[in-house]
């Protein structure tokens, strides 16, 4: 046991600490990542964005393939096969997180298995005693599952997103608690595979961070598919009925249910996970969300303790916290950076059909006083879209009411995700509705769906210019 001096250490080594690490460590100095997770790679690789949307991707195939009849196939019923699903889906992951290890095994980085927390301002404690000095450190923990105050949630023997990645069999029936991202993506992936599922939603839609519409759009769609989807739902109690039943108590619509059910999936959300470092000892400060307060290049509360990734927040996405952990490092070393600014943030829920969205929408716009004009048009009109068989859902575009710049878009429908990026880019370059009505976009192809909403606005705007 000693003490070692770093130039700079980083805690958690996930997205966000990785790329912080290598950005400081290419400048050619000392740096040291701890990590003391059971494996390395952070949550996107290991639990979250790879193993759940390689599940998703199998689910669509899976229901395509039960749709043979529209398509023109007969006599086709295929079965779910989740022992062949979760082999698929292991061997991807296996990849992407021997890669990751690999790059912080490599040599570069001195690496440490351990949990930290911080003994004083410049000083970080391992689990065996030793000490790691720095003169700038990056807090990349991550977050962990939340638990809210529902009565009788910690009582039972609830499921996680950790459990619905690592099925081998698909439950008879599911109810899911929450209506957000990764409760609505798993609901319908346990849904396509065989399971009955129910949504219990507090809020009054699902998706609420989300465009209403866009939230309507998908909530039709589960309910086409056979999910239920109940909103406006209060938990009033969950109680474990014996060794495999939980009884869910609840208010919907001013009335009383009670549902039992086998598999209870707590799909309510993710809390920074910064228990145990001893940040108020430090003066590290928290938001009310218990995120990391930091400014604009990720400094904390203590200048030289930078945040980043889900710990930090505002916004739980992997490019988010890769552009949060360079920033900090670019920052930390003396550079100037861009400070981060979410105007241009990108979001994808891989749903089907997909939602998408980009920039400033009109709620934000709204709030910020800013003049815009905006357009929209249906997939369920668009030529690719119906012989794809894939009309649920719209785009819209929303561009400034002088100028033509284009501001934000919103996208729902068949590879939303895929879509999207051509707006990001006119959002990023602050592209005009004019500029893009210049383009070729190609016919039959989904991304000609853009046309309509631009060339409305062009019209629209330089008839008012």
């Amino acid at each position: 046991m000693g003490e070692v001096y770093y130039d700079f250490v980083v805690i958690g080594g996930g997205s966000a600490g990785y790329a912080a690490a290598r950005t400081f460590h290419d400048d050619g100095f000392k740096v040291a990542v701890v990590d003391g997770g059971k494996e390395l790679s952070g949550l996107c690789i290991l639990q979250g964005c790879m193993p759940s949307k390689t599940l998703i991707y199998s689910a669509e195939v899976f229901h395509l393939a039960r749709q043979g009849s529209i398509f023109g196939f007969k006599n086709f019923d295929p079965k779910a096969d989740m022992v062949g699903m979760q082999k698929r889906k292991k061997e991807i992951i296996a990849e992407f997180a021997n890669y990751r290890k690999g790059q912080l095994e490599d040599g570069r980085f001195s690496l440490f298995r351990s949990k930290a927390k911080f003994f004083d301002k410049n000083t970080i404690k391992l689990d065996d005693g030793s000490t790691l000095k720095a003169d700038k450190i990056l807090i990349s923990t991550g977050s962990k599952i939340s638990m809210p105050p529902v009565p009788g949630l910690n009582r039972v023997s609830l499921k996680t997103s950790d459990d619905v990645l690592d099925l081998s069999e698909v439950p008879e029936e599911v109810i899911v608690l929450g209506g957000g991202i990764v409760a609505c993506e798993l609901a319908q992936f346990l849904s396509r595979v065989g399971a009955r599922v129910t949504i219990l939603q507090r809020s009054d839609h699902i998706l609420k961070e989300f465009p209403q519409v866009a939230s309507t759009c998908i909530h039709e769609k589960f309910t086409e598919e056979g999910i239920t989807v109940k909103t406006g739902v209060s938990i009033e109690n969950l109680d474990q009925v014996d060794e495999e039943t939980i009884r869910v108590d609840y208010l919907h619509d001013g009335e009383k249910n009670s549902q039992k059910t086998k598999f209870l999936f707590h799909a309510l959300g993710r809390s920074p996970a910064v228990d145990n470092l001893n940040l108020e000892g430090i003066g590290v400060e928290l938001a009310k969300s218990g995120h990391i307060e930091t400014n604009p290049f990720q400094q904390t509360s203590l200048p030289h303790i930078y945040a980043a990734g889900d710990c930090a927040g505002p916004h739980e996405i992997v490019h988010v916290a890769i552009r949060q952990g360079e920033t900090a490092a670019m920052h930390a070393l003396g550079q100037k950076p861009e400070p981060l600014c979410y105007d241009h943030l990108l979001g994808v829920v891989f749903t089907d059909p997909q939602v998408a969205t980009v920039g400033l929408l009109p709620e934000e716009l709204d709030i910020r006083g800013i003049e815009y004009l905006s357009a929209d048009y249906p997939f369920d009109d668009h030529g690719k879209s119906i012989l794809m068989e894939a009309k649920h859902g719209y785009v819209a575009v929303h561009a400034d009411k002088t100028t033509g710049v284009v501001l934000g878009a919103e996208c729902v429908g068949k590879d939303a995700g895929e879509l999207i990026h051509t707006l990001s880019i006119a959002v990023s370059l602050k592209a005009t509705v004019h500029q893009l009505a210049k383009a070729d976009w190609y016919h039959p192809t989904l991304s000609e769906i853009w046309t309509y909403p631009i060339e409305d606005l062009a019209e629209l705007i330089s008839s008012t210019a």
